[in-house]
């Protein structure tokens, strides 16, 4: 049985999703449940990127032991020396580094020949090579690489020390058996090939992405890149749980399976979705909330003789519960902080006592308490930290004859208090309206959205946001019972990301 290793980029290629800003606690939380879910390879962030990169790249790199952390790298000293810093306290120090080899990526973005591109990925391989034990060179956008040229450098960056090679479908362009004819080729023609572990980097452009993976591991591949729940730029990556589960499920086939720990794969997969604020499609492979369900009568009949008539996976072995434990408001600490630990939550004891006395005030408002609404709780916690507003006050006037008009008031981080009002066509857009009042910037909504976590009348109402101001996006979330408050927090969680952005990018630049 082949063993397919799993490298994992949520925290790189994953968090360049639009609207996706992760800070330092949420990005350390991933890495944690990527740990648990078994991966082999967390790719942490582009550590050269920025201050902020840098600092998370070397956090989770200190703090990960059963996963190998590495981070991205360009072709040149200073990308590759930065990596080094914050990788070097790592189980296993690794370096991601890549350079363009089509010709539409030489000529118009480089701006190099094919000698100089691999003159220069010859050259950057020794070079990481004399600091990092393992070295993954990338060809960027290999699909649209001149097939005798990317044999001549996979073979030169072989020779140099690389001891992975990564072939990616950059832009999501090939189709499955033309990316098996590219690995085929390489098999054929480099003679050193044997040496490495051959990998693929696939994009869903073409919703292609994991289709064009497994035909890769058909072709020899022995590492397989993506996200937990596909996401990425653009049309986003293959999605890890998906490849897994196929060879799990498959391996009458495939003859490969993975080291993932399968019963993770749902609670990572709603940790991710929560901290970035991208929802999970209902009908998504594996972990939507449809994945699962029968609503034709033939199935429901089916399933209820027999789950193998029409379940190919049980819910379980990914995770999902068909009964998920319920705390209540006679629950005590110690089933409280049980459960925040069987979750995958490691809270210090005054976090943990914060969160406790949240719980019990949710308690009395909702008669059971589902890990869904744990989950909230805790990520709304992470949500408030380091804020250079939080809401005080908040009233809002409505009626069918009236003009909505809402009444804030924030705290700044300073103490110093701020109170507004204003008007909307509606109670949300007066909210939105009184907080630009208040932080006196002009912000933009770009995306609003509402779901509750679970049924029922008690529910809590979840509001997801985007926004821009003055070219930066920035995305929020709120938990609340009542929706305009949440809809309040969503809206000053994203305010507050939008100020830390342009803090940093002015740092950055007076530096």
């Amino acid at each position: 049985m082949q063993k397919i290793k799993l490298f994992d980029t949520t925290l790189r290629d994953g968090e360049q999703s639009p609207g996706v800003n992760l800070n330092l606690q949420e990005k350390l939380e991933i890495a944690k449940q990527l740990e648990r879910l078994g991966i082999d390879i967390i790719e942490a962030g582009f550590p050269a990127s920025s201050k902020g990169d840098f600092q998370s790249v070397k956090e989770i790199a200190s703090i990960v032991k059963n996963s190998s952390v590495t981070g991205l790298a360009r072709s040149v000293t200073k990308d590759i020396d930065i990596a080094w810093e914050a990788l070097k306290e790592s189980a296993e120090p690794r370096l991601h580094v890549f350079i363009a080899t089509s010709e539409i990526h030489m000529q118009h973005k480089l701006k190099k020949t094919p000698d100089e591109v691999l003159e220069t990925a010859v050259e950057m391989v020794k070079y990481a090579s004399e600091k990092f034990p393992v070295v993954q060179w990338s060809a960027e956008d290999a699909c649209r690489t001149d097939l005798p040229f990317l044999a001549r450098i996979v073979e030169a960056v072989i020779d140099a020390g690389a001891k992975v090679v990564n072939i990616p479908d950059t832009v999501g362009f090939i189709t499955p058996g033309d990316y098996q004819s590219v690995f085929n080729y390489l098999k054929e023609h480099v003679s050193n090939i044997h040496k490495v572990d051959l990998s693929a980097h696939c994009h869903d452009d073409l919703g292609l992405a994991v289709a064009n993976s497994m035909a890769a591991i058909e072709a020899g591949a022995t590492q397989i890149e993506g996200t937990i729940n596909g996401i990425g730029e653009r049309a986003g990556n293959a999605a890890l749980e998906e490849v897994a589960l196929a060879l799990h499920v498959r391996q009458d086939f495939y003859k490969a399976s993975t080291g993932l720990i399968l019963p993770e794969i749902k609670r990572t997969s709603d940790i991710i979705s929560k901290l970035t604020g991208m929802n999970i499609a209902p009908n998504k492979a594996i972990v939507g909330k449809n994945a699962f369900a029968h609503e034709s009568g033939i199935h429901q009949d089916g399933v209820l003789k027999n789950p193998l008539t029409y379940e190919i996976i049980s819910p379980e072995l990914v995770g999902v519960k068909q009964n998920p434990i319920v705390l209540g408001k006679h629950s005590g600490r110690h089933a409280f902080r049980t459960r925040l630990v069987e979750l995958g939550f490691t809270l210090e004891d005054t976090e943990a006592n914060v969160l406790f006395e949240k719980f019990k005030d949710l308690a009395d408002k909702k008669k059971d308490i589902t890990d869904d609404d744990l989950l909230a709780l805790v990520i709304q916690k992470q949500v408030s930290k380091d804020s250079e507003y939080k809401l005080e006050s908040l009233q809002v006037q409505y009626g069918t004859n009236n003009i909505p008009t809402a009444t804030i008031t924030l705290r700044k981080e300073n103490g110093e208090e701020i109170q507004e009002a204003a008007t909307g066509s509606g109670s949300v857009e007066a909210i939105y309206n009184t907080l630009q009042r208040c932080v006196e910037q002009d912000v933009k909504l770009l995306d609003y959205r509402i779901q509750s976590i679970n049924g029922g009348p008690d529910a809590l109402a979840e509001v997801f946001v985007k926004v821009e101001s003055e070219g930066t996006e920035a995305s929020g979330r709120g938990v609340a019972f009542d929706v305009l408050e949440s809809s309040a927090k969503a809206y000053l969680n994203a305010i507050n990301r939008l100020i830390a952005i342009q803090q940093h990018r002015t740092k950055q630049e007076v530096m």
